[in-house]
């Protein structure tokens, strides 16, 4: 457009008359050339802003293009995992249905067993207490007849204890009581097992029965140690020597059945020691102790 214009300036036509071109003829010219100059610029500016935004329509096209690409490809895996999903899910109830399917089966047989089996204790059961029940009666009446020999026992047996007390206070009845070697009355002496035995049954005092033989060393008896030092089968006598609290009383010639009497510390009741029996170096008796005291203890 540039070239076109200043062709047309160069063809204006000069007037014969003129010399040279007019100042607005200059100045015309210039403008037109500046306005032609500045459409080709616009021109060319154009065309570079078309070719750039063509460009970046196209770059835009391309990434619609791949993710329209990426999109389909998304769907795709989506639809393939959605149908393996459904299809594992249908692959699940179908072995839940059979699992359901085969529980239901054990649980209706295990059921039926079990009704078969509580039918069968049912009448186990219902023989067990037939036969109980006659067991019962047969044990009630056996129960019965034992009842009535216990009675008889029993009778019996208060019988003999009733027997046996009123020989016990014959015995304790027939027993004596007299002054010991210390001038102090005595309990109830035993001349035998059978009268010591009584003593025993009736509990007053502590009773220690012993045989004892002459030794060098002296002989336990309870509470007490005793040592014999001489017999005298001839006049029933014999003597002895005895340890209590630490301390040696000596008892000299005393006889049978006399109570020999001793005091231990703490006792306000003295300790008897009968001989019922003597003989050549060798005596047999009981020690009797009160139950009160530090030493009453059997």
């Amino acid at each position: 457009m540039y070239n076109h214009a200043s062709q047309q300036v160069q063809r204006l036509p000069r007037d014969a008359g003129e010399s040279s071109v007019t100042p607005v003829a200059i100045v015309l010219l210039v403008a037109i050339a500046l306005l032609a100059g500045t459409n080709v610029y616009t021109l060319l500016q154009l065309k570079e802003f078309r070719l750039e935004v063509s460009e970046q329509f196209s770059g835009h096209e391309e990434r619609l293009a791949l993710l329209d690409g990426s999109v389909a490809r998304t769907s795709t895996e989506l639809e393939t995992q959605v149908g393996e999903v459904k299809s594992l899910v249908e692959s699940a109830e179908k072995q839940i249905d059979v699992k359901t399917r085969q529980v239901e089966n054990k649980v209706l047989s295990r059921a039926q067993v079990l009704e078969e089996e509580l039918e069968a204790t049912r009448e186990t059961s219902e023989a067990k207490i037939t036969e109980v029940g006659g067991k019962l009666a047969e044990y009630q009446e056996v129960t019965k007849t034992q009842v009535g020999a216990l009675d008889g026992r029993v009778e019996t047996v208060k019988k003999e204890v009733d027997e046996t007390r009123a020989e016990l206070e014959k015995t304790i009845a027939e027993l004596t009581s007299v002054k010991g070697d210390l001038g102090v009355q005595s309990g109830l002496i035993a001349t035998n097992g059978t009268e010591l035995a009584a003593l025993k049954r009736l509990g007053e005092r502590n009773y220690y029965e012993f045989n004892l033989g002459k030794a060098k060393q002296p002989q336990r008896v309870g509470p007490i140690s005793i040592k014999l030092t001489g017999t005298d089968r001839k006049r029933n006598r014999f003597s002895i020597e005895l340890w209590a609290d630490d301390r040696k009383v000596e008892k000299r010639r005393k006889t049978l059945l006399e109570p020999v009497q001793f005091y231990v510390e703490g006792v306000p009741i003295p300790y008897e020691l009968v001989i019922n029996k003597i003989d050549q170096g060798l005596i047999a008796g009981y020690l009797a102790t009160p139950k009160t005291g530090p030493r009453g203890g059997s």
